[in-house]
């Protein structure tokens, strides 16, 4: 079958009547929470419903679909930009097409596209493949930035670590990136990422970590940030705006790339701390967690 999600979420709207107690249950989730049954595999679904794996089949079954995965697809379509570059830039054109505002929009957009393509486009394979094996070859790989860009050394660091256990943000308390540089050697890296106007913090960083010869990795919008600093790699990230800050869309697209690629040389020790780190958080209630839904008796 090939229905699209809205009919699909019509069919079971105008089916769920007809239905066992125990598919209505599983049909309903679906309806009230698309977005989690999308992402959440056949036995954490069955979970939250409150019945067993073989209902999702059952339903799916009834549904006309050969399995749960197939049931779940265009859920998931829904959620992932896989098919976006099929899809035009028609939408662009009819927003500039509106008023003041619509005009606006379409303007931001094209914008944030440019920049996440300009900096993917420079962000070259073999930069990527030696900024990979400095950080998967270092013994810690700290990450510094400073003001706006914090808020990417932060994410940076937060999900690398799973991939890369050394990975480090610093500083890590209300002190200076060079208090925790100071017993790093060769054996460690640095990440900088860092944007104009350049951060004093930053550039001094920068001159620990060389003259303690620890390879240096950069993310900024120049090649050429400040006089001898002389990274080992630099990824050029276009940082172009409409408003008066520097756009961080380009930086994160590069990063989240860097990601990929440090996921998948940490192979199956990176999923398992994942997937540690995820019951951790469950076990200890860290996560919210919505009631279950309602049985559905049959009137």
């Amino acid at each position: 079958m090939t229905d699209t999600l809205t009919q699909l979420a019509d069919h079971l709207r105008q089916t769920i009547d007809q239905m066992p107690p125990a598919l209505q249950a599983a049909a309903k989730y679906i309806l009230d929470h698309p977005g989690d049954f999308g992402l959440d595999p056949i036995r954490d679904t069955a979970a939250k419903i409150g019945v067993s794996s073989n209902v999702l089949v059952r339903l799916a079954h009834h549904m006309g679909y050969d399995g749960f995965d197939a049931l779940r697809v265009p859920f998931r379509d829904a959620l992932v930009t896989d098919k976006e570059e099929h899809l035009g830039q028609s939408w662009l054109a009819d927003m500039q097409g509106g008023d003041a505002l619509d005009h606006a929009q379409a303007k931001f957009a094209q914008n944030e596209q440019n920049v996440v393509m300009r900096s993917l486009r420079l962000m070259k394979p073999e930069k990527v493949r030696q900024a990979v094996e400095i950080i998967t070859s270092s013994n810690r790989c700290f990450v510094t930035a400073t003001r706006a860009s914090y808020a990417l050394s932060y994410y940076f660091s937060y999900a690398g670590r799973m991939a890369h256990p050394g990975i480090q943000l610093v500083p890590r308390h209300m002190g200076a990136a060079t208090d925790d540089l100071l017993d790093a050697d060769q054996d460690d890296c640095l990440i900088v990422i860092t944007v104009r106007p350049y951060s004093a913090d930053t550039i001094q960083s920068m001159r620990m970590a060389r003259r303690r010869k620890l390879p240096i990795i950069l993310i900024a919008d120049s090649e050429v940030i400040a006089p001898g600093i002389e990274p080992d790699v630099v990824f050029p990230v276009s940082t172009r705006s409409l408003h008066h800050f520097s756009s961080y869309a380009g930086a994160m697209g590069v990063l989240e790339c860097l990601l990929g690629h440090l996921f998948n040389a940490g192979g199956d020790a990176a999923r398992d701390r994942v997937d540690n780190y995820q019951k951790a958080r469950e076990d200890t209630g860290a996560y919210w967690q919505p009631s279950k839904p309602p049985r559905i008796r049959r009137k």
